[in-house]
């Protein structure tokens, strides 16, 4: 747990440029804005502007914000870069922390200390920051620089979403509702705090996936078949607001989801756009209306006719298109009809206003006249509005050249953005030349027809096509002969765009993954072509394989394994025994262990992966597979066959100058060794791992198979400290490894971290805070769907219970947790909770079934030759002899003194006390007392720490109560 250096001033806060540093608070804010820094980043911060105008050293600073700890330099380099990018150090000349060479860094900007509290909000609640898991500020598209007519629409809007939290806009398509969103969501953003959240749902064909892209957008991992339970756990303390644009092609799936998001999440707030309503509970339509023109029978001149939405945007876009003479009174009444006979429908009117700077407007108004006589005799008034839109398409897409056509039709297969060069590979052939393409693209976007962006995390130039037009050119091209042509080339390029990522490197960076999701429609659909019986499986294959690492690390599980196991289902013979084989097995194992828990088919896909990786001489791929291989074993309970793949993977890195390799390797076997009982050697491993991590020049990250094996090796190296007597250095080591997992912001490996930890704290009874980090780990756990983690920490709040004297409870809270984690087959910590819920059985005073659960738990411990329970299981086994009627008082003696020549051998120093502190009351009642105490008294001394933990002191108030007597 992190603790700041040196808080002392508590209520007060320093003031520098535009930030307030709350130190006792442990808040940053910008302009009265919560700032995301990491919790070793503000210590950094808060020891160096305690000591403003001062050089602290590297090993001062190290010493303030790690304390007790053994760390790298290169952590404070890396905190402190974040920190830099968090105050944007070095931006429009603002300076903060300066390195001085050779001594240490600086904060030198001014600094003003004031203690007036945080001002009061609006709305009676006082400013402070988010949690440190607050949601993401996400980034929304664009508002357009002038929007015509929707002002108090947009006003309307936003009070309708404060006032019914769930607004659905509604209207045909070309009317405008994306627009309207987006100028709603940037007016509410300050509304939200930022947590305002865009959801385009136009790429996606499979309604199964709507839960996923919502997911995906406001950055929640979840894991497991169903994530919807996670999302509705993770959106439910969280006041934000959730924008589904494009909702009609998948209302039921939105309907059905925005209702329990309404239902569940009473702070969540919704706004959709649909062409239909979701006719769900808590609703609130509102039907986006036709641009206001002028009323009919009143005489029109310029100045009237430009007093209406619909012909200021007829006017602003014919301007754009080269019209450069002002409205006149004479035209003004054509251009009233041109807009009325376009239904006010704003895309309809950009359409035909596109033309007027080639045709004027009463040659575009007489076209018009003759195209909708020819398109809509006898039948218009029965049309729906947006197959007026319709119409008005059909009559632009022929008012095109021919090589705009062609262009257009070939360019709908794309579903996001894209860019010249992309556009030119997917609709190149024989007849249209690279600069034709460049030229075409051009005149679609001088027509509206395209739309032009320019990427914020790039700078990159890029095209998309309004949905509408999209769908209109797709049906075009699919009454072409073009169809199949185009989808295979579009395929290719998605391939060809793509790299083989590193499997077992998530993609960290923010906006390198931003980057990636933003093809991810482009991929989707690509897949989906190519997996299908029309496309070509040999690319589709590919794409998968170099994609599974975007899948990951958007922790899109289900996905990944989804078209890991369809491409894997039609791999043609020439790919098979290759490294893409290898990736999507990879790929797949790792997503199935999350999606699926520990079945028998992961397994298999980790061990098929393994054999190819051999063939193929992947010496890599087979040390991730080894390190997931490994990572089962661990969750199933195999601890002996984990020891044997580690050292398998350590044999495999041989000669290997790579840090991180054997770092990781050591910390393999380490974690193997302890759970498998042999502390000696787990201390051993964890600690060379750290010395090779120590000795590396630069930061050293080990992520395999989606662990990070630093966090678990901290974990090891406490626990076994624990064991061997070491119990203030395993509380510290605990506490390092939260701190860093807690850092790095992974739902797994936080998981793990709190888990591992909150045994140290109960083995060392520190109630308070294991309470503390239990509720946390069951909060984590659930929003992000990690059901096996979930049970784990319902068993260790059974545990916690007993301690507490609530055995009832922790009974039935141990019971429930052990059935939910032997069904999900993750039996890691069964024998431990096995153990506690035997104690808890004999505190209840059910003496049999305690007696039953610790002998079948002890069989099974016997079977598999482990040891890492052993002892502690005969402690509890003779307390149940000793509680039987009548009591087995010499047997208990015996076992009691096997537990100890058990702990001996191991050296677990701490489950000899334990198995001490039971004995001496038997060997008190047979007379032996003096012995028991002086047995005791020489355990005690051998403890050189931890003399406040709890069995140290049930130890010395023993003793201390014997001397007195």
């Amino acid at each position: 747990m992190s603790r700041a250096p040196n808080a002392d001033e508590a209520g007060e806060a320093y003031i520098f440029g535009p930030f307030r540093l709350d130190p006792a608070a442990r808040r940053l804010q910008r302009a009265g804005k919560p700032v995301d820094v990491g919790s070793r980043s503000l210590d950094i911060l808060i020891a160096l502007i305690r000591r403003a105008g001062s050089v602290v050293s590297q090993r001062e600073l190290m010493s303030l914000v790690w304390r007790e700890l053994v760390v790298e330099e290169s952590n404070l380099r890396g905190h402190l870069m974040r920190l830099r990018k968090a105050l944007a150090d070095g931006e429009d000349g603002a300076r903060y922390v300066i390195n001085v060479p050779g001594q240490g860094y600086s904060f030198v900007a001014p600094v003003r200390r004031t203690t007036e509290p945080l001002a009061m909000l609006p709305d009676g609640e006082y400013d402070h920051e988010q949690p440190a898991d607050a949601l993401p500020i996400h980034e929304l598209p664009p508002r357009l620089a002038r929007m015509v007519g929707r002002d108090e629409t947009v006003d309307l809007l936003s009070k309708l979403v404060h006032a019914h939290r769930f607004v659905s806009v509604v209207g045909p398509g070309g009317m405008g509702k994306t627009t309207v969103a987006v100028a709603t969501a940037h007016m509410l953003l300050d509304d939200f705090r930022g947590a305002v959240f865009f959801v385009d749902l136009a790429s996606l064909a499979d309604p199964a996936l709507v839960c996923d892209a919502i997911a995906a957008t406001v950055r929640f991992r979840g894991h497991g078949q169903d994530p919807l339970p996670g999302l509705l756990a993770f959106l439910a303390a969280r006041r934000l607001l959730l924008v589904l644009d494009n909702c009609e092609h998948v209302v039921e799936a939105v309907a059905a989801l925005a209702e329990r998001v309404c239902r569940d999440a009473p702070q969540a707030h919704l706004l959709t756009t649909s062409r239909e309503s979701l006719r769900v509970e808590g609703e609130h339509v509102h039907l986006l209306r036709p641009l206001d023109l002028p009323l009919e029978g009143v005489e029109l001149t310029a100045a009237r006719a430009l007093a209406s939405p619909a012909v200021q945007l007829f006017v602003e876009r014919a301007a754009a298109s080269g019209h450069g003479e002002e409205l006149s009174d004479a035209d003004a009444g054509v251009v009233v009809d041109i807009c009325r006979r376009m239904d006010g429908i704003a895309l309809a009117i950009e359409l035909a206003a596109s033309r007027v700077g080639s045709y004027g407007i009463r040659g575009t108004a007489g076209f018009l006249e003759y195209r909708f006589r020819l398109l809509w005799q006898g039948r218009r008034s029965a049309l729906p509005r947006h197959h007026t839109l319709q119409a008005m398409l059909d009559w632009s897409f022929n008012l095109l050249s021919e090589r705009d056509r062609r262009v257009l039709r070939r360019l709908s297969v794309f579903v996001g953005p894209f860019t010249h060069d992309a556009a030119v590979d997917v609709t190149r052939d024989a007849t249209l030349a690279d600069q034709d393409i460049v030229d075409a693209i051009a005149s679609l976007s001088d027509k509206s027809l395209l739309s032009v962006s320019v990427s914020v995390a790039d700078g990159v130039i890029c095209h998309r096509l309004l949905h509408t037009t999209r769908a209109y050119a797709a049906t075009k091209l699919a009454e072409s002969e073009d169809s199949k042509l185009v989808a295979d080339r579009h395929a290719l390029h998605c391939r060809d765009q793509l790299t083989y990522d590193a499997i077992d490197t998530p993609i960290a960076d923010a906006h390198a993954l931003s980057r990636s999701l933003r093809h991810l429609g482009d991929i989707r659909a690509a897949l989906a072509w190519t997996l299908s019986d029309s496309g070509d499986p040999a690319v589709g294959v590919e794409i998968a394989a170099r994609t599974s690492a975007i899948f990951l690390g958007a922790s899109l599980l289900r996905e990944c394994q989804r078209w890991c196991e369809l491409a894997l289902a039609v791999m043609p013979q020439g790919s098979s025994g290759t490294p893409t084989e290898l990736a999507l097995l990879s790929a797949l194992a790792m997503s199935a262990m999350f999606t699926r828990g520990n079945g028998a088919e992961v397994r298999t896909a980790i061990e098929r992966g393994l054999q190819l990786a051999e063939t193929l001489g992947d010496r890599h791929h087979q040390l991730h597979l080894l390190a997931g291989l490994h990572i089962y074993l661990t969750r199933i309970g195999d601890f002996k066959a984990a020891v044997l793949v580690a050292e398998q993977a350590a044999t495999l890195t041989g000669n290997t100058e790579d840090p991180a390799v054997v770092a990781m390797t050591d910390w393999m076997l380490g974690c193997a060794h302890h759970l498998a009982g042999d502390q000696k050697a787990a201390l051993e491993h964890c600690e060379r791992g750290f010395q090779r991590v120590l000795a590396a020049a630069g930061p050293i990250h080990v992520d395999f198979f989606g662990y990070d094996h630093r966090v678990r090796a901290l974990v090891a190296l406490a626990r076994a400290s624990w064991i061997q007597g070491f119990p203030d250095r395993a509380a510290r080591l605990a506490r390092q490894a939260l701190d860093e997992a807690q850092e790095r912001e992974h739902p797994v490996n936080l998981c793990i971290a709190m888990i591992y930890s909150i045994t140290v704290l109960l083995w060392n009874r520190d109630i308070q805070e294991a309470s503390l980090h239990i509720e946390r780990l069951l909060t984590h756990a659930n929003r992000y769907s990690l059901a096996p983690y979930h049970a784990v920490g319902v068993a260790l709040k059974g545990e916690l219970a007993i301690l507490r004297s609530e055995h009832a409870t922790g009974v039935l809270l141990l019971r429930q947790a052990l059935a939910a984690l032997r069904s999900e087959q993750h039996h890691v910590l069964t024998t431990s909770f096995s153990r506690a819920l035997a104690e808890g059985l004999l505190l209840c005073g059910d003496v049999d079934l305690a007696t039953r659960t610790i002998d079948s738990t002890l069989a099974h411990v016997r079977m598999r030759g482990e040891t890492l329970e052993l002892g502690d299981l005969l402690r509890v086994r003779a307390g149940a002899l000793l509680a039987a009627s009548p009591p087995g008082g010499e047997a208990a003696e015996a076992l009691l003194l096997e537990s100890i020549a058990e702990a001996r051998r191991s050296g677990a120093l701490s489950f000899e006390l334990r198995a001490m502190l039971s004995l001496v009351p038997v060997w008190r009642r047979g007379g032996r007392g003096d012995e028991a105490l002086e047995m005791l008294a020489a355990l005690v001394a051998r403890f050189s720490e931890g003399h406040t933990t709890g069995d140290l002191r049930a130890a010395q108030a023993l003793l201390l109560c014997t001397s007195t007597d």
